[in-house]
């Protein structure tokens, strides 16, 4: 497990971390989402050791990061770390040998990852001509290539087409399945909640919020349901203490103070005719960054 703990930094007098605390737990993919300006990428560059902490450790398996520690750590970051003129496959194969790997393992882990990126025909292109979908891709191949006990990426769904997508998220499952902590940020929300186990909201440099994905959508939710009849939906407004939030003719989303005003709700409905659907609504991701920021 990555562990997280009162991390600070400040940059010519301006504090952009303050006191940041989470886990990267093992299995498990972690969700990092901020602003532009929250401090994500600065608190990805002090786990690697790129940046000093002012204040606050970072510790793996409970022990210090070392230079040791970290040539296990694989990470992917949000520029370009490639050297355009080089072949895709020899670079794959150089970086996985400053990660320690002898010739031949490098080459059969870069032959496999990029079989399963879907890169194996531009095995021989110098990266300069690939397009930037196809570079992100040569990044993740970067980050994995030595099977790092630790994965981090930094916007690694940019630039990347829906096809590509649905591949990336499938190598980074494939990571947490095999037990390594995988953290990673995006802008792209519903990517987010799509791949995530735990969530770290960051925002103005402190942890506005962090924990199991499920149980923050349960912790920010109020008490709204989805209710969908056969004929209009409208007579909702007139139940007392229910407030509608939206109404579509036979749908209705209404919110409530109380679970027991959402059963009389229902009540009602039967006595009127047949419902179609009803059941609470869990706010989605982006409802939570919105609240929480």
């Amino acid at each position: 497990m990555l562990q997280v703990r009162s991390i600070s930094r400040s940059f010519q007098g301006t504090k952009v971390l303050d006191a940041v605390s989470f886990d990267a737990a093992a299995g498990r993919i972690t969700g990092f989402v901020g602003a532009n300006g929250s401090g994500k990428t600065t608190t990805m560059r002090i786990i690697l050791g790129v940046l000093a902490a002012d204040e606050g450790t970072v510790t793996w398996q409970g022990g210090p990061v070392t230079q040791q520690v970290r040539q296990r750590f694989g990470y992917m970051p949000e520029e370009r770390g490639l050297y355009p003129k080089m072949k895709v496959a020899e670079q794959v194969i150089y970086l996985g040998r400053l990660h320690g790997l002898d010739h031949a393992t490098a080459r059969r882990n870069t032959a496999a990852l990029l079989d399963r990126l879907e890169l194996t025909g531009r095995a021989d292109d110098p990266v300069e001509r690939l397009s930037l979908g196809n570079q992100q891709r040569v990044q993740v191949c970067a980050a994995l290539v030595h099977e790092p006990d630790l994965l981090i990426l930094d916007e690694p769904f940019s630039g990347l087409d829906p096809l590509a997508i649905e591949t990336v998220l499938g190598v980074l499952r494939a990571q947490a399945a095999r037990g390594v902590p995988v953290l990673f940020s995006s802008h792209q929300l519903e990517l987010v909640e799509r791949l995530c186990d735990d969530l770290v909201i960051i925002s103005g440099g402190v942890t506005a919020a962090s924990g199991d994905r499920k149980s923050l959508q349960a912790r920010f939710s109020t008490p709204r349901f989805e209710l969908v009849v056969d004929g209009d939906a409208g007579w909702v407004r007139d139940v007392p203490g229910v407030k509608v939030a939206e109404l579509d003719g036979a749908r209705v989303v209404f919110d409530v103070a109380e679970t027991e005003q959402a059963q009389r709700v229902l009540q009602q409905a039967v006595q009127r005719g047949p419902v179609r659907t009803f059941g609470a609504v869990v706010p989605s991701l982006a409802e939570i960054f919105r609240e929480v920021i």
